[in-house]
């Protein structure tokens, strides 16, 4: 089974085209910004300071995480609600630096992939850390305003504020010293801001396709 790596800043889309390549291509999805947002509600819920990083990383390193599609699990809980709040959006970034938590995320992302045989993952780090031997790379991006914009729609929010807000977590993803946002080797670029949806997955399905399929047929 193959693995298609979908890497991006924040609201470029790729929750929503991963799991639409997983369909087209019959490959398991896995959502690994779900895993941070784990830690962070938990840290809300605990009273944990989310900057100690000490502390951030045991919690992590203790945390049992269970992503089956779009339900999450978090030590038998299910959280899947709870995690996609914005206070968990407002925190989330902050989880995201601590290399303690990155070390423990990217072993439990590397067994689900191990466990499945493969599948689509996306997130901000699969293609450069996490699995670097993937076999179909690629780094999903929109222009800020695009992004607020589709943030805007879905959830609502003033379009200033979501845009300052979207600009503030790109440089933090970007700037972070353990596994900063940015396209990995020989990943394919896709920008998603004048495209559709279906557009962007035929897209990525095709290089799939083309790559891959031929590659290993």
């Amino acid at each position: 089974m193959a693995v298609i790596a979908i890497d991006g800043p924040a609201g470029a889309g790729k929750s929503t085209v991963a799991r639409l390549v997983a369909s087209a291509t019959g490959l398991p999805y896995l959502d690994t910004g779900a895993m941070y947002r784990c830690i962070a509600w938990e840290c809300l819920r605990s009273g944990t300071d989310v900057n100690d990083a000490e502390a951030v990383g045991a919690i992590a390193r203790s945390a049992h995480i269970v992503v089956s599609g779009e339900t999450v699990h978090l030590d038998g809980v299910d959280v899947s609600a709870q995690i996609r709040s914005k206070e968990i959006s407002s925190v989330v970034s902050i989880i995201a630096t601590h290399s303690s938590v990155r070390e423990s995320m990217r072993e439990q992302q590397r067994s689900w992939v191990a466990s499945h045989g493969g599948g689509v993952v996306e997130g901000r780090d699969i293609g450069t850390v996490v699995l670097p031997t993937a076999d179909l790379k690629v780094f999903l991006t929109a222009s800020p305003e695009v992004r607020a914009t589709r943030r805007v729609q879905q959830s609502g929010g003033e379009i200033g504020e979501v845009a300052a807000s979207i600009r503030q977590r790109d440089h933090i993803d970007s700037t972070r010293e353990d596994s900063p946002l940015r396209p990995a080797a020989h990943a394919v670029e896709v920008d998603s801001s004048n495209k559709s949806v279906e557009e962007v997955v035929s897209e990525i399905v095709a290089h799939y396709k083309d790559s891959v399929l031929q590659d290993n047929g």
